[in-house]
């Protein structure tokens, strides 16, 4: 009987740190998710982690985010098409333009987005968006 209290004591003493533990440091959550708010900011990744980008943007004045950089997709690979959500349903609203990206290794990527009408190819972009990312 007493090694059966130990035993339920040493689990239940390890239960407690873990629970401590995330208490302190907390769940590493599955997205990352920033704004125009977080540009030229620099961002640290886990692996698991998604990287998400939410930009306002309105593509019927032939605007749109495109991602330039980084082209080699060593550390950060793009996930899918970039979408658009309107705030409203409106012909012609504006909204916002969703990226997501994957770390595919550790290591350092500069992210690069513009925002521009890709026709326009002697024009600087009407906005630019820029992080740098940190992929552990």
């Amino acid at each position: 009987m007493e090694k059966r209290a130990y035993i339920i004591g040493g689990v239940l003493l390890a239960l407690l740190l873990v629970v401590a533990v995330l208490m302190v440091y907390g769940p590493v959550p599955r997205e990352v998710q920033l704004t125009a708010a977080d540009n030229g900011s620099e961002i640290e990744l886990k692996k698991n982690q998604a990287l998400v980008i939410t930009l306002e943007a309105n593509p019927t004045t032939g605007y749109t985010w495109d991602v330039v950089g980084p082209r080699d997709e060593q550390v950060l690979r793009q996930v899918g098409e970039i979408e658009f959500k309107p705030e409203s349903d409106l012909i012609g609203a504006g909204g916002v333009q969703i990226i997501r990206f994957e770390v595919v290794n550790a290591g350092r990527a500069s992210l690069k987005l513009i925002y521009h009408r890709p026709w326009e190819t002697d024009v600087e972009p009407l906005k630019t968006f820029a992080i740098q990312v940190l992929a552990r």
